[in-house]
Formats: structure tokens, C-alpha cells, sequence
């Protein structure tokens, strides 16, 4: 840990985009020093000598200063990470898998708390200081698992921030899981869940109805899975604007996945991102590959904040996820066929809450005195290849705090 008054020296900061013929071909960067005091960058030097300061100095070897990453969407509390190897089951849909699960749960719970600061430990190695994690709130698991990711959380108290959805995976009707839900809005829950309207809970209305109430009366915000397509997965989406409008809940609402988009006619999933956007509410995506690929590019330009995520870190639902925030804009910026300098430099605000160090315009607005001291060093030149190439995670600094890695 480093003290609470310092300079961070040799720092590669962009400061604009390279320009050939008309076109960005580069980025241009410049090696600075920062200080930081009690959590905050209070200075940025550019290419001079340092002053006369008795503050302890750390050399950043020309590494490239990124913002620190955020994960959108994670289940801390249900894994087989840490574990032996184990591939997913076949089992019928949905509820193949919540029955897979009732039985699963309480085989996991004895180690819940255990993996889930093991995935914390890794999330923070790769570069996230800011996690959102979903944690199951049903009859099987009661409030255990949400205690279980406190005390995970706990552990990592000024090492990351975080927010806890309570999730009621196997239906918030269909599990009458309502009362568990309010009570983990006392017990660390931030946020309320709810997971298909339709095919889950059998009741679009009545479920969003309860999952609206749940969040006005806790002040809280929502994170709704919704996997749903065709028409109820349209109508769940503007029926949710519509109860987000009327309840105030503008900035407040999150729905993770929202599948409907991957299958929609292209003019009408624009008009329903405007009406998203307009209500400022966001996406959280995987960015799924084959017949669920979204359209984010679009979603991005009507407005949608967009945030990507891993979700499942191999569990029994994916084996896939790995945790690393890097890798997944590298998977959008590849899916979507980004592969100039301006398209891939973007790409780094999808897991960034939208901070990166060039605005469109190439202006440099990152680091700037004033910014939370949260950020990474990693072995790149520049923002686009750090996300071309996965760029290699060198130290991880958390309001000032240097948490994973070392200089």
C-alpha cells in the first residue's frame, strides 16, 4: 500500500490522435508525473522535471495510465471458480436450470464466501475496481448468499466499490421471493432484480408492478435480467419504461442482457433505444456471439449507456466467463469490426463507466486534477492496442490506494 501523499512519475498519458491524409492513424502520448492526495490526483506534470517535493516518488516505467474497469455484471456468489473443472449439463430451459440449481446451492454455499474473494482477487488483478454483483435471494438460499457476499465484499473494503442485486433467480412471483427481496434491501442489497416477466414469473404486469414497488419504497435502484425476445420481450421493455417514467426512476434502471434487441426489426429497436436512452436507462451485455448478438453499435448511438460484463464466471449456467474487462472490449471491438484507432480507443469507455483519456474529439480529458485516483498501468502504447491486444495488467490503483500489482 502506498502512502496517502505521493507522485506516481513516468506515466504514459494520450494527449490526441495522430493525423495522416485526413484520417486518425495514431494516438500521441506524452510521459507525465501525478500526484495524489488522500485518494483524488491532485496534480498532472507534463514532460518537466518533477518540483522539490519530500513526498515519496514511484516510477511507472512509461507504462500507459488507463482509467480503472468496471464490472457491469457478475454472480460472486455462485461458482465453480477455484474449483475442479466442471462443463455445463444439458438440462430443458430455464427451469431444467433452476431445479439444477435448487439442488446445487446448498452443495456451494459452504465455499460462497471463499470464491467469491477469490473472483474478486482476479477481477482486481485484471483491472476492475468497481464490481456490480448479482446475488440469488430465493426460498433455497434464503439471505445466506447475500451474507456470504458481504463479508466477501467486506474483505475488500477500500480495495474495490461495489453494489449487490438482489436476484431472485427462480422467479420473483413464481418463487414468491417479494419478502426475501425487501428484507436483503436491509441486509446490503442495492439494488432490486427480477429475471424474465413473462417466461419466468408467468406475469409481466404483476411481476414489474412489484419489482417497481420494491424499488420505490427502498429507494433503490433495479437490475432486471431479461432474456425474453419477440413480443414479450418487447412489450416487457416498454412496459418497464413506462413504470420507469411514472415511479421517477430516470438514471435508476439497468436491464442486463435485454436479448429482445438481437431478434427485433431494425427500425422499431431504434425507436425503443431512444425511449430507453431518453429515461437513461442502461444495458449490461456479455456481447454474445451467434444468434443472440446484439446490436449495440446501434444502442450506442440512440443514446443507450451501454456497459459490458462477464456474468457467469464457470458456473453451472456458462464456462466461459473469465472476468477480464480488457478481453471483453477486444471482443466487441472484434465482433463489431472495429479495428481503426478512433473505433477501438472508444471502445475502452464500455468498461470504463464511460471515462476514457480522449473524448471523440481527440481532446484530452483524462486524468485531469480533480479525478478520483482510480486507474491501471498496462504494457501498451496507447488505448486502441491495449484493447486490440489485451494489453498486460502491470498495477491497479483504487482511490489512490495501488491494490493489485506492484511499481
Amino acid at each position: 500500500m502506498l502512502n496517502a501523499s505521493y507522485w506516481l512519475t513516468n506515466v504514459r498519458i494520450e494527449q490526441g490522435y495522430i493525423m495522416e491524409d485526413g484520417q486518425i492513424a495514431g494516438t500521441d502520448t506524452e510521459i507525465c508525473h501525478i500526484r495524489i492526495e488522500g485518494g483524488v490526483i491532485a496534480e498532472v506534470i507534463r514532460s518537466q522535471p518533477l518540483p522539490a517535493s519530500d513526498l515519496p516518488k514511484y516510477d511507472g516505467k512509461e507504462l500507459l495510465l488507463l482509467p480503472s474497469f468496471e464490472e457491469a455484471h457478475i454472480h460472486l456468489d455462485k461458482t465453480y471458480y477455484g474449483g475442479p473443472w466442471k462443463a455445463v449439463k444439458q438440462v430443458p430451459g430455464i427451469f431444467g436450470r433452476i431445479e439444477e440449481e435448487k439442488a446445487l446451492l446448498p452443495k456451494l454455499l459452504p465455499l460462497t464466501r471463499q470464491q467469491a474473494e477469490a473472483i474478486l482477487a482476479l477481477i482486481q488483478r485484471l483491472g476492475s475496481t468497481h464490481v456490480r454483483s448479482h446475488c440469488n435471494i430465493e426460498p433455497v438460499s434464503g439471505l445466506r448468499r447475500l451474507e456470504a457476499t458481504v463479508q466477501a465484499l467486506d474483505t475488500f473494503s477500500g480495495k474495490i466499490s461495489s453494489e449487490i442485486v438482489a436476484f431472485p433467480q427462480h422467479g420473483l412471483l413464481r418463487s414468491d421471493s417479494a419478502q426475501l427481496v425487501k428484507q436483503s434491501l436491509a441486509e446490503g442489497a442495492t439494488h432490486v432484480g427480477g429475471v424474465d416477466p413473462h417466461t419466468v414469473d408467468g406475469d409481466i404486469e404483476k411481476s414489474l408492478q412489484t419489482l417497481v414497488e420494491l424499488a420505490v419504497q427502498h429507494q433503490a435502484g433495479i437490475d432486471i435480467h431479461l432474456h425474453d425476445s419477440e413480443d414479450a420481450g418487447k412489450h416487457t421493455l416498454m412496459r418497464l419504461a413506462d413504470l420507469t417514467e411514472e415511479a421517477g426512476l430516470q438514471g435508476q434502471v439497468t436491464i442486463s442482457h435485454a436479448f429482445w434487441f438481437a431478434g427485433a426489426e431494425p427500425q422499431e429497436a431504434q425507436e425503443i433505444a431512444g425511449r430507453l436512452a431518453a429515461l437513461g436507462m442502461s444495458i449490461a451485455s456479455t456481447v454474445p456471439i451467434g444468434r443472440t448478438a446484439m446490436p449495440l453499435p446501434m444502442l450506442i448511438d440512440q443514446g443507450v449507456t451501454v456497459k459490458l460484463a462477464t456474468d457467469s464466471l464457470t458456473d453451472h449456467w456458462s464456462p466461459f466467463g473469465n472476468g477480464d474487462q480488457l478481453e471483453k472490449a477486444g471482443r466487441y471491438a472484434e465482433l463489431y469490426g472495429y479495428q481503426d484507432e478512433w473505433s477501438l480507443s472508444r471502445s475502452l469507455g464500455l468498461i470504463t463507466g464511460g471515462i476514457t483519456p480522449l473524448n471523440q474529439d481527440g481532446e484530452q480529458v483524462w486524468p485531469k486534477a480533480g479525478d478520483t485516483a482510480s486507474f491501471v498501468l498496462v504494457h501498451a502504447s496507447c488505448s486502441a492496442e491495449a484493447v486490440a491486444r489485451r494489453a498486460e495488467r502491470q498495477a491497479v490503483w483504487h482511490r489512490g490506494r495501488l491494490v493489485s500489482g506492484s511499481v
